[in-house]
């Protein structure tokens, strides 16, 4: 332990952090920018090894297996739907995540959607740049790397694509051309799904359904395409940290790589990805009593391949 601090501290000195942060940030390129120009070692501000962000990795062989729930019959079958809404506020109690399949938007639509964020981060830099922003409050359509760049000890290898779809959705001409009608298309039906987990969710705490939608709890949409690109030293970086989502409601589109983890019981369990599947995580502001009482678990990226989520 000491010899390796040492290593550490060793590493430490000369190191600008605050001017290898700004000299990334101001490429616009990104961490694809760094792929792009055939990097072999990680720059400093993504090694995460002293931090310890990936001890207990996960081995893919937990006896945990995230909950997945069928939303078949949802809006149709009265006797279904009660196991539905049993079956999300069990699953909430015991994880705050589970899996939906089923749940009534087209498979293709879904890989399409994989395959425009991924078209879009794989475009040449230089038609990138144009979406690179640090104003996340006044743009509608934002390209980044790392949100808290500045702030994190350690920062994420990975790139992200933000849309903020609702209330004021952008103009079809402000989004990017080679993902522009499969994200239009793709946020119509992800936001109607949101709606109803949002009725199962009242009904499962013995509230009228649309107990959510008049407090305007589904009235905003921010959609967000994460790319991690591969990585040549992945057991030094890691796609995302540990965190939970400060937000009501969180549905996730995972590639079939996967690399998604959720924290239970004190160990990480990989999130096996299911073609077609998607993945409810319940926000932090649905996390407060009274009004739910779940289990607070929280999500992070491993990842050593190339993938978009």
């Amino acid at each position: 332990m000491v010899e390796n601090e040492k290593k550490a501290e060793e590493t430490e000195k000369g190191y600008d952090r605050k001017r290898e942060l700004t000299t990334f940030d101001e490429s616009k390129a990104g961490v694809k920018g760094l792929v792009d120009a055939g990097v072999e070692k990680i720059p400093h501000i993504f090694n995460c090894e002293k931090f310890s962000f990936n001890k207990n990795p996960g081995t893919g062989q937990s006896r945990f297996c995230i909950p997945v729930i069928d939303f078949e019959g949802v809006h149709s079958r009265p006797t279904q739907r009660s196991e539905i809404v049993q079956a999300i506020l069990d699953a909430s109690k015991r994880w705050g995540f589970f899996q939906v399949i089923n749940h009534g938007i087209p498979t293709s639509l879904l890989d399409g959607m994989i395959q425009g964020i991924r078209s879009f981060h794989e475009q040449d830099s230089e038609v990138k740049r144009d979406f690179y922003t640090r104003d996340i409050n006044q743009r509608k359509v934002i390209y980044l790397s790392n949100f808290d760049l500045y702030q994190a000890p350690v920062t994420n290898w990975r790139d992200t694509l933000g849309f903020a779809m609702e209330p004021d959705p952008p103009s079809r001409e402000e989004l990017p051309n080679v993902c522009r009608d499969v994200l239009i298309e793709y946020s119509k039906q992800v936001k109607q799904l949101g709606i109803t987990i949002f009725e199962l969710i009242a009904e499962a705490l013995g509230l009228k359904p649309n107990y959510f939608k008049e407090m305007d709890y589904a009235k905003h949409l921010l959609i967000l395409g994460h790319y991690y690109p591969t990585c040549p030293e992945p057991e030094l970086a890691i796609g995302t940290t540990s965190h939970s989502d400060n937000d009501f409601l969180t549905i996730l589109l995972q590639d079939n790589i996967g690399g998604l983890q959720v924290l239970h019981e004190n160990q990480w369990v990989d999130v096996i990805p299911l073609h077609g599947a998607l993945i409810v995580n319940i926000g932090e502001l649905l996390q407060v009593p009274p009004l739910f009482l779940i289990c607070r678990n929280s999500p992070r990226v491993n990842h050593d391949t190339q993938k978009p989520s």
